[in-house]
């Protein structure tokens, strides 16, 4: 007799939209932002955003300056 074992993937957890920017910077301070997103500035880069496909995903129309990162901040 062949035992077969089905394994049951957790289901993912639901990406936050945020009302607006200041929401999302209480919980992110610096932004999220896709896997790989440069900050497109003129001075230093922020580097410390949150890295999440699936949080940008949900908040994307807060990226203004469409560099992958929504609600950057230093």
């Amino acid at each position: 007799m062949t035992s077969s074992l089905v394994l049951a993937s957790a289901p993912a957890e639901a990406a936050t939209k945020f009302k607006n920017c200041t929401a999302l910077n209480k919980k992110y301070p610096h932004g999220v932002g896709m896997p790989g997103a440069k900050d497109k500035t003129s001075g230093k880069p922020v580097t410390s955003f949150k890295r999440s496909k699936a949080l940008y995903k949900a908040n994307k129309t807060k990226d203004r300056d469409k560099d992958r990162i929504a609600c950057e901040k230093r």
